[in-house]
């Protein structure tokens, strides 16, 4: 039996090791966040390892959404290393491994290896590789073979897992075969290279998916055979979706940055991906200077998360009412240009925000605040709604009529002003307030729905507020 032993009182350093075949996803953008915490918790570093030794699958497009999504989300990074330009370090650990006898050449043709498999499938075997090549003469080698280098594993006892999540894991060593380290061309594998990599950079804490538990029992070998010390390893569960399913994109396994195109917040994101199987006590919303004093991996539970919608836009629609008007209006500008190809002039985005304190209360993310804002900036006359114009019969053009004019005699224009005004224009009109209310909208807003009308008015102005009305009265017959 192997044990770890890992001093937990060390300055940590993590890190987050991502391969750059696809974009950043979610839950390796969540790994990311419990690495970066548990460094920035105790004052340790966070590193950053692109994991690009797969030439064929890994492209300059995939590590620039890595990169660019963890800069939207906020994770610095203390060091920033190319897996690829330590390739030649990864084969001299394999020459070591060689040499001292923890590792041999193996010459089974791929022929051999697929029948080596059928014949262990047959008798329900474990289909890994047999070890044939173990433990015999290199002289036997024939010619014109370019060997791999296996790693001789342990047979006998298990591998003991100290995980600060999992608890103690016992992996038997029968499961463990002989993997590959270098392939047959000489490059290194991901089991050799990861092992290698996490000691010369000195990780501390390895934090990731519980999908790796077995790699761990597979890479501790290693660590032993270089008389290397052991990190502590931290295995989190996976995310699933709300109904309990393995997470897909209907659930919400999306790239990071399409959660930045959806209109969610950097600081939403943070806040929601450390409640997916992290918890304190009973808050929901945890600044990340909150997070960073609070977080340790006691409090990282076992049981798979569960992503949800509702709770994403929950705890987004706090950090939108939480950010200043001033910082809101230029996270909103590019929504407002690509999504309506609409620019405000410095005027229109007095507007704005004029209109913010209010609209940003009733928005889950930028996409749908853009959509509230949008009024604000249309072109008169505005376009009306199908739904809007059933408010604009002639009889609310009349009544508009006669509001436009009270209206135009006002000398003060703020939302208290504007509201003792028109309540007063209902009692007198002997109307109710939803018969001057929802026609005032419609031609305010070209819709039916907006903020309140007094904020409407204030955010538009008196004279756009009093032309936009003008407009309407010009449609009567």
């Amino acid at each position: 039996m192997h044990g770890i032993s890992t001093d937990l009182m060390t300055t940590p350093v993590t890190r987050f090791a991502p391969s750059p075949t696809g974009m950043l996803h979610i839950g390796g953008a969540r790994t990311a966040l419990f690495n970066w915490l548990y460094a920035r918790h105790h004052g340790g570093r966070f590193l950053l390892r692109i994991e690009d030794t797969d030439r064929e699958r890994s492209t300059e497009d995939a590590k620039a959404a890595i990169l660019n999504g963890m800069t939207w989300l906020g994770l610095d990074w203390d060091d920033l290393v190319y897996q690829s330009e330590r390739i030649e370090r990864h084969k001299e650990v394999a020459q070591k491994l060689l040499d001292s006898g923890h590792a041999y050449y193996c010459y089974c043709s791929p022929e051999e290896l697929s029948q080596m498999r059928e014949t262990a499938k047959a008798e329900g075997r474990p289909t890994g590789y047999d070890g044939t090549w173990r433990d015999r003469d290199p002289s036997e080698a024939p010619d014109g073979v370019d060997p791999v280098v296996r790693l001789k594993t342990p047979r006998d006892g298990d591998t003991l897992i100290k995980d600060h999540i999992q608890g103690d894991v016992r992996i038997p060593n029968s499961q463990l075969d002989d993997y590959i380290l270098l392939r047959s061309d000489g490059t290194p594998t991901y089991m050799l290279s990861v092992v290698v990599d996490d000691h010369d950079m000195g990780i501390t804490h390895i934090i990731r998916g519980d999908d790796h538990l077995t790699n761990a029992a597979r890479q501790i070998p290693i660590y032993q055979a270089m008389g290397w010390d052991i990190p502590a390893f931290a295995h989190q569960s996976l995310i699933h979706g709300s109904d309990g399913a393995k997470l897909s994109k209907r659930h919400g396994a999306l790239a990071v940055e399409a959660y930045r195109d959806m209109g969610y917040l950097p600081e939403g994101m943070r806040n929601y991906l450390l409640r997916l199987g992290w918890s304190h006590g009973d808050d929901e919303i945890i600044p990340t200077d909150k997070a960073i004093a609070w977080f340790n991996l006691d409090s990282v539970g076992r049981a798979p998360a569960r992503f949800d919608f509702d709770k994403l836009n929950f705890v987004n629609a706090h950090y939108i009412k939480e950010t200043p008007d001033t910082e809101l209006l230029e996270l909103l500008l590019p929504f407002l240009a690509q999504n309506h190809g609409l620019t405000p002039t410095e005027g229109e985005s007095e507007r704005i925000l004029k209109a913010l304190p209010e609209l940003k209360l009733h928005a889950k993310t930028l996409v749908e605040l853009s959509e509230n804002t949008e009024f604000l900036l249309l072109k008169r006359p505005l376009p009306i709604t199908d739904k809007a114009k059933k408010q604009l019969g002639d009889e609310a053009r009349s009544m508009l009529a006669n509001l436009h004019q009270t209206l135009e005699e006002s000398g003060v224009w703020t939302p208290e002003a504007l509201e003792s005004l028109i309540r007063a224009f209902v009692d007198t009109s002997g109307l109710k307030f939803g018969q001057v209310g929802q026609p005032l909208r419609a031609a305010l807003t070209g819709g039916a729905k907006s903020p309140g009308i007094f904020d409407v008015l204030h955010a538009l102005g008196r004279d756009e507020s009093l032309a936009r009305i003008k407009d309407q009265l010009a449609k009567r017959p």
